[in-house]
C-alpha cells in the first residue's frame, strides 16, 4: 500500500494514556482514558516500517519494535516529548494529558478526614500550546487529538487552530460505545480546509490504520 510505504522509515512519536498528577504517595488527579488509542497507532504504525517512539502512561500492548517511555505527569510527558521530538517526523498526541494538576504534592499519605475539603489545582503546562514556539517542532508533522462531549467538530476546530496543528482528530466521548476505555473508536480527522476523513465505529487498530493513511498521504 502506498500509505504504508509512505510511513517507512519515518520516525514517529506517539503519546498515550491520561497523566496522573499526584496528590499524594496514594492519590492522583486523573481520567479515564485507557492508551489503547495510542497503542494502537503505534503498534500499526511500526508494522508498516515506522520507527515508533511511544510515550506511555500506561502498560501498552506493543510488538517489541516500539520503544517505550513511562511517564506519569503531564511535565514528564512535556519532557519526554521534546526529547523525542529532536529526531522525529511526526507526532501523533493521543494521550489525555490532565489541564491541572494539585498545587501541593504531599510527601506522606494525607488522613481521612470527616470536614469538607478544598484541593487547590494549578494548571499544567499545554504540551501542543508550547510546542509552537519550540525549535525542537521545525519540520515535524502535529496531530492532536481532542476527546469532547458538546460542541465536538466546533471545540476541534478551535484547538486546530489555536494550537497550530497540521491535523487534529475529535471523538464524542459522551458515546458510550466509543468514549475513553471503549475497546471501538469513530472519529473525524479535521485539517484546516475542514473535515478530510470520517472514520466510521470500528475496533481500534483499524481506525488506527485510517489514520496513519491520512497522514502518510500528506507526508508522502
Amino acid at each position: 500500500m502506498a500509505e504504508a510505504a509512505a510511513l517507512a522509515g519515518r520516525r514517529l512519536v506517539v503519546t498515550a494514556g491520561g497523566t496522573r498528577e499526584p496528590i499524594d504517595p496514594v492519590r492522583y488527579v486523573g481520567n479515564r482514558s485507557s492508551g489503547k488509542m495510542g497503542s494502537a497507532l503505534a503498534t500499526v504504525a511500526s508494522e508498516q516500517g515506522a520507527r515508533v517512539t511511544l510515550i506511555s502512561t500506561v502498560d501498552p500492548t506493543v510488538p517489541p519494535s516500539v520503544a517505550v517511555v513511562r511517564v506519569e505527569t503531564a511535565q514528564e510527558m512535556h519532557q519526554a516529548v521534546r526529547e523525542a521530538l529532536r529526531d522525529a517526523d511526526v507526532l501523533l498526541m493521543a494521550a489525555a494529558v490532565a489541564d491541572h494538576r494539585p498545587a501541593v504534592r504531599s510527601s506522606s499519605k494525607l488522613k481521612k478526614r470527616t470536614d469538607a475539603w478544598a484541593l487547590q489545582l494549578v494548571p499544567t503546562t499545554d504540551i501542543l500550546a508550547s510546542l509552537q514556539d519550540d525549535p525542537v517542532r521545525e519540520g515535524v508533522f502535529v496531530v492532536g487529538f481532542a476527546a469532547e462531549t458538546d460542541q465536538v467538530m466546533q471545540n476541534a476546530e478551535l484547538k486546530l487552530r489555536s494550537k497550530g496543528l497540521d491535523l487534529i482528530v475529535v471523538n464524542d466521548v459522551g458515546r458510550p460505545d466509543i468514549g475513553m476505555g471503549a475497546d471501538d473508536n469513530e472519529v473525524a480527522v479535521i485539517g484546516a480546509e475542514g473535515v478530510v476523513a470520517h472514520v466510521a465505529r470500528a475496533p481500534k487498530r483499524d481506525v488506527a490504520r485510517q489514520i496513519l493513511a491520512v497522514v502518510a498521504a500528506r507526508i508522502r
